[in-house]
C-alpha cells in the first residue's frame, strides 16, 4: 500500500514534497481512525514506520515542516510562560437557570425583546454543557494557526502547542469552501475513563490526584511542556464561533458545517420546537447524565436562528439568546464516622471515609475516597468531621470540604501508617511520591488477591466462574500464592470450598484449562504490569508477537512504540527484570500457558465492515460475538459514528442504539447477524 519511501540517496525536491504531503494525509487519517473512531486500519508498526519516515524527511528538509504536520502532535519545546492573546470578539459567559421556571422565563424575555406573539413557536438548539476548559481556535485558509484559553473573556493565554497535541482537533480543516478566517470556540475535556485512569496512575506514581475532570483538563492545557500534554488523552468539542463568514442560517446548520470541516461537535445536540420541548430535553439529559462518557454540569439552550441571535445581541458579559441550565449540585453534607485503610493491587494504601449514609444524585452514599495523607492534611480532615462530599467524574465520591465551624472538639486526626493494615509489613512512601505503599508485595493478602482477581478477570484471562470469593478462599486455604498456582489446582482442591459440587468444580477446571490458550494481549494485560492497560497490551502483543520477545525487549525498543513513553517502558522493564516475576512466568509456561496472537481473517465475509455491539444478546456473549465478526475480517469499535456499518442491538440497548438511528446506521438483531454470517456476509432483508 505504501511502496514509495525515502532512500538514503538524494531525493528530488518534488518527490520529497509529494511524499511529505502524502504521509501527512495518511497519518491524519489513521490518527482519526485510531483515536476518534476506535477503528484502526493499520498496525502500530505500520503507523510508526510512516511517522518515522515523515520525521526523517522533515529533519533533512526543514523547509517542508509545516504547522499542520502530525509530528508536532507529540509536543514541542517547553515554554517559559504563556503569551497573552486578545480575542477579536469577546468570549462571553452565560446566564444561569437553576429552576425550570427560569428556563421558561428565558423565553418570555426573548418574546418581549423580539415583540413576538404567543402563537409564534421559537426553535432552539439544546446541547450538553461540557465541564472543561473553554478555548478558541483560529484557522486561516484552513490551517490551525493559534489557540488560546478564554481567560477573562477579552484576553486569554496562547496554548497553540498544547492544543495541537489533542488528537480530535484537526491541524488543517477538510472539506470544501473553507473560510479564509475561522474562529471556533469549544471546550477541552478529559473523558471519564481517561480521568479515572490518569488519577490511578498519578496515585501509583506518588502524585496528587486531580479533584475532577475539569481540573485535569485545565491543568493539562496550562502545562508549559507540550510533551506532558501529549501524554494525556484530552478531547475537544466545538460549540460556537467568533469571526467567520458562513451561509448557515441556524445554530444547528452552523454545527453541521463545522463537522463537515472536520471539527468535533457534540453528538448529543438536539434541535427542538418551543421552550417546553427544551425543558423536556433538559430533563432527559439530566436523567442520562451518568451514562455519558464525559462530565457535564448542565445543558445550554440557544435560539437556533442566527438572524434572531444577532437581533437579540448581548449584554455586557452574556448573550441574550442563550442560557445555561445547571443541574442540581452533586454534593451532600454528612459525617465521617471512621477512616478505614484499603490496600490495592499495587500496594497503595488508600484512606477511605466511612460516612453516615446520605443520598447523592439518586444514590445512597456511605463511602468516600480521601486519596492520600497529603490530601487529608491539606483539607484538615478528621474522624468525626461534618463534610461536603461530591460525585464529580468518579464512581466513588470524594470529600471536598470540611465544615470547620461545626467541629465539637471531639474529632481526631488519623496518622500516616507505618505498617500495612493487612499484613503488618512496612509501609512507606517512595521518593517524590504522595502514595504510601505496603512493601510486602505478594506476601500481602490484598495485593495477592487483587493481583489474581485481575489475572482471572473477564478482560484478562477470562476464567469464567472464578470470582473474588473463590480466589479469597484459595488464598486463605494456602492453595494459591501466585497466578501460576491456578493451573495446578485439582478437583480435590476445589472440593474444599463451601457449596462446591462436582459439576461446578469440573466447570472451573475446564475454564482454567481453556485460558491456557488465551490471546497474548489479554495475557499481557493479566500480568498486571503497572501502567499497561488493555490498549497498550494490544499494541505490545502486535509488536512483539510472543511473551518471550516482549520479555527481551530493550528500553529503546519499547519507547519507539506509539503510546509507550519512558514511564511505561521503565515499568515494563522493571516488571520483567524482577526475579519473582520471572519465576512466575516460568511456572506459567511450565503449566502449559501458551498465549496466542489472533490474526484477523484476510478476505473474510465481513472484511472492511465496522460493527458496534450494544445491549445483552440472547445466545452469544458480547466477547463471543465480537470474536465471531473479527474472525471474519470486521472491525469492532466501542462507539457509533458515521463510519459504523452495523449496530448489533440486544435487550436493554442504550444510547448507542439511539445514536445509530439518528445517524441512519443499520441496526441488526442477533438473529439478523447470524443470518448474515450464514449468507456469506450478505444482509438478509
Amino acid at each position: 500500500m505504501h511502496q514509495l519511501s525515502l532512500l538514503d540517496s538524494v531525493v528530488t525536491p518534488d518527490v520529497a514534497q509529494l511524499r511529505t504531503a502524502e504521509l501527512r494525509q495518511l497519518l491524519e487519517h489513521h490518527n482519526r481512525c485510531y483515536y476518534e473512531l476506535d477503528a484502526p486500519e493499520i498496525s502500530d508498526a505500520e503507523y510508526d514506520a510512516l511517522f518515522r519516515e515523515l520525521q526523517k524527511i522533515e529533519a533533512e528538509r526543514p523547509d517542508l515542516l509545516t504547522p499542520d504536520s502530525p509530528t508536532l502532535r507529540v509536543g514541542g519545546k517547553p515554554l517559559g510562560r504563556f503569551a497573552q492573546v486578545r480575542h477579536r470578539l469577546p468570549m462571553l459567559s452565560l446566564e444561569n437557570a437553576l429552576q425550570e421556571d427560569e428556563i421558561r422565563a428565558f423565553e418570555q424575555r426573548i418574546r418581549s425583546l423580539l415583540a413576538l406573539p404567543d402563537t409564534t413557536t421559537l426553535q432552539y438548539q439544546c446541547e450538553p454543557k461540557m465541564d472543561g476548559l473553554a478555548v478558541e481556535l483560529v484557522y486561516q485558509d484552513g490551517l490551525l494557526v493559534q489557540a488560546s484559553t478564554r481567560g477573562d473573556g477579552e484576553v486569554g493565554e496562547e496554548v497553540t502547542a498544547n492544543i495541537r497535541t489533542i488528537r480530535n482537533v484537526p491541524l488543517r480543516l477538510s472539506g470544501e469552501q473553507l473560510p479564509a478566517l475561522l474562529e471556533v470556540r469549544g471546550e477541552v475535556y478529559l473523558p471519564l475513563t481517561a480521568f479515572q485512569k490518569l488519577n490511578v496512575e498519578r496515585e501509583e506514581n506518588g502524585e496528587a490526584p486531580f479533584a475532577n475532570p475539569r481540573n485535569a483538563a485545565a491543568g493539562s492545557i496550562r502545562q508549559l511542556d507540550p510533551a506532558v500534554v501529549a501524554k494525556r488523552p484530552l478531547a475537544m468539542v466545538c460549540y460556537g464561533v467568533g469571526v467567520v463568514e458562513t451561509e448557515a442560517r441556524t445554530q444547528t446548520e452552523l454545527m453541521s458545517q463545522l463537522a463537515a470541516w472536520g471539527l468535533p461537535v457534540s453528538d448529543q445536540a438536539r434541535q427542538v420546537n418551543g421552550i417546553e420541548a427544551a425543558v423536556a430535553c433538559f430533563q432527559d439529559l439530566q436523567q442520562r447524565r451518568d451514562s455519558l462518557l464525559y462530565e457535564i454540569d448542565g445543558m445550554v439552550i440557544k435560539v437556533d436562528d442566527l438572524r434572531l441571535q444577532q437581533e437579540l445581541g448581548e449584554k455586557s458579559r452574556s448573550p441574550r439568546w442563550a442560557i445555561a441550565c445547571k443541574f442540581p449540585p452533586r454534593q451532600a453534607t454528612t459525617r465521617i464516622n471512621e477512616i478505614i485503610l484499603s490496600v490495592g493491587r499495587t500496594g497503595v494504601i488508600t484512606p477511605v471515609a466511612n460516612l453516615e449514609p446520605v443520598e447523592l444524585s439518586g444514590v445512597t452514599v456511605s463511602r468516600a475516597t480521601l486519596h492520600n495523607w497529603d490530601e487529608i492534611r491539606r483539607k484538615d480532615i478528621r474522624v468525626g468531621d461534618r463534610v461536603i462530599v461530591e460525585r464529580a467524574g468518579d464512581v466513588i465520591p470524594a470529600v471536598v470540604k470540611v465544615l470547620l465551624d461545626q467541629r465539637s472538639g471531639a474529632e481526631w486526626e488519623l496518622p500516616e501508617p507505618e505498617v500495612c493494615p493487612a499484613c503488618g509489613s512496612k509501609a512507606a512512601r517512595e521518593a517524590g511520591e504522595v502514595a504510601v505503599r505496603c512493601q510486602g508485595g505478594l506476601a500481602c493478602p490484598p495485593q495477592l488477591a487483587e493481583s489474581i482477581i485481575h489475572f482471572a478477570s473477564r478482560d484478562a484471562m477470562d476464567i469464567d466462574g472464578l470470582g473474588s470469593k473463590y480466589i479469597e478462599q484459595l488464598i486463605s486455604l494456602g492453595l494459591v500464592k501466585d497466578s501460576a498456582d491456578l493451573y495446578r489446582l485439582t478437583r480435590d482442591d476445589l472440593m474444599q470450598f463451601e457449596r462446591m459440587g462436582d459439576k461446578l468444580a469440573e466447570n472451573l477446571l475446564a475454564a482454567i484449562a481453556a485460558s491456557k490458550q488465551q490471546e497474548l494481549s489479554r495475557f499481557i494485560f493479566a500480568l498486571g504490569i503497572r501502567h499497561v492497560g488493555e490498549r497498550t497490551a494490544r499494541t505490545l502483543a502486535e509488536r512483539f508477537g510472543s511473551i518471550d520477545n516482549l520479555q527481551a525487549a530493550t528500553l529503546e525498543e519499547l519507547t519507539s512504540i506509539r503510546d509507550v513513553g519512558p514511564t511505561v517502558a521503565i515499568s515494563i522493564r522493571s516488571f520483567f527484570d524482577a526475579p519473582a516475576n520471572q519465576a512466575v512466568l516460568q511456572r506459567l509456561k511450565a503449566a502449559g500457558v501458551a498465549p496466542t496472537v489472533e490474526e484477523k481473517r484476510v478476505g473474510g465475509r465481513l472484511t472492511g465492515l465496522t460493527f458496534v455491539f450494544t445491549g445483552t444478546l440472547a445466545t452469544l456473549g458480547r466477547d463471543e460475538a465480537k470474536k465471531l465478526v473479527e474472525s471474519e475480517g470486521a472491525n469492532v469499535t466501542g462507539s457509533v459514528s458515521k463510519k459504523t456499518d452495523y449496530v448489533v442491538a440486544g435487550s436493554e440497548a442504550g444510547s448507542k442504539l439511539e445514536k445509530a438511528r439518528n445517524l441512519g446506521v443499520t441496526v441488526l438483531s442477533e438473529d439478523a447477524l447470524l443470518a448474515m454470517l450464514a449468507n456469506d456476509g450478505t444482509l438478509v432483508t
